[in-house]
């Protein structure tokens, strides 16, 4: 099981890797839409005939597009029509979903052993900070090969 979760995680880490900077893409302030189509010297009337719309319905569709507001189903029919594949993804902000999950499960992990840690203060039996990292490197480990539900709390 503890396998399955690793190859599941590196499988959807190869799926997310062609959108690896990405990130860096601006979108234009009036949005892709009226962007490609202004480049394109298209009117609205024009991609609205394309569409089966007026010109009224493809200026509502940019709209809603630059206040993010848009599908992606209209997103993916407007891509059609301009003969361009529109792409949908994530890019992890931390380079991985592995990454992401060795993060949180080292936030945890410390969170855990720092709890304990106190309580053993209490009670007169500290341990060393070297001996409380290597603790939390340790039960981050087995979080992130357990990956329970509750890292995600």
């Amino acid at each position: 099981m503890r396998n399955q979760k690793k190859l599941i995680l590196e499988q959807l880490d190869r799926k997310l890797e062609p959108f690896k900077g990405i990130e860096k893409v601006h979108v234009p302030a009036t949005g892709w839409i009226n962007n490609i189509r202004t480049a394109l010297n298209m009117t609205l009337q024009q991609l609205g005939n394309r569409l089966n719309m007026t010109k009224q319905g493809i200026k509502k569709i940019e709209e809603r597009e630059s206040s993010e507001s848009i599908s992606i189903k209209s997103l993916k029919k407007v891509g059609k029509e301009l003969d361009m594949y529109f792409v949908y993804g994530f890019v992890p902000i931390h380079g991985s979903v592995e990454n992401l999950v060795d993060k949180n499960a080292h936030i945890l992990a410390r969170k855990i052993v720092l709890r304990t840690s106190q309580n053993m203060k209490l009670e007169n039996q500290g341990n060393s900070e070297e001996r409380i990292n290597q603790a939390i490197d340790e039960l981050a480990s087995e979080i992130k090969r357990e990956m329970p539900k509750y890292l995600w709390d």
